[in-house]
């Protein structure tokens, strides 16, 4: 079999077209795959910061309650509507301190900061014995890791 001279010419510049797609193609798949392993590792990172800022809050909120639990702690009864609600500075606090609003003194603990209010007292509670009442204190926790902030609260029957 022979080549006519026309036909090999035609055929010059074609392998180099085609390994020039095959290139633009390659280049493409890798800035795909770059961006996509780029986008993972800030879903990781936002992962990682909002587990411990919950940690941070988790932290904060058991010693809100080991501090309530001891024998000597008593908080006045908070007064008013706005100082019986839970703490609207919770999404925006970042040190500790006293808000004048709430009423709330937060408290560094544990990464995170908690605060606790004396929301009264009620008769039988749950797992308070019957006939006995009980002082509610609400604590609340806030935990702050990077841009990421949990808050958690729990209501702690005292009798």
């Amino acid at each position: 079999m022979s080549f006519s001279p026309v036909s090999a010419r035609s055929q010059h510049g074609m392998a180099l077209l085609v390994s020039l797609v095959f290139l633009l193609l390659l280049t493409l798949i890798g800035i795909s795959s770059m961006q996509n392993a780029t986008l993972q590792e800030k879903m990781a990172g936002s992962v990682t910061l909002r587990n411990q800022s919950f940690q941070a809050a988790e932290a904060a909120l058991r010693i809100g309650e080991s501090a309530v639990q001891l024998e000597t702690y008593s908080l006045p009864v908070c007064s008013g509507t706005s100082q019986c609600a839970p703490p609207g500075e919770s999404s925006t606090i970042t040190g500790a301190g006293f808000n004048s609003t709430s009423g709330v003194t937060w408290i560094a603990a544990g990464g995170g900061f908690y605060g606790v209010q004396n929301i009264g007292t009620t008769l039988n509670a749950v797992n308070v014995p019957s006939n006995t009442s009980a002082t509610l204190y609400r604590v609340t926790a806030v935990g702050i890791a990077g841009n990421s902030r949990s808050v958690v609260e729990s209501i702690y029957a005292k009798y």
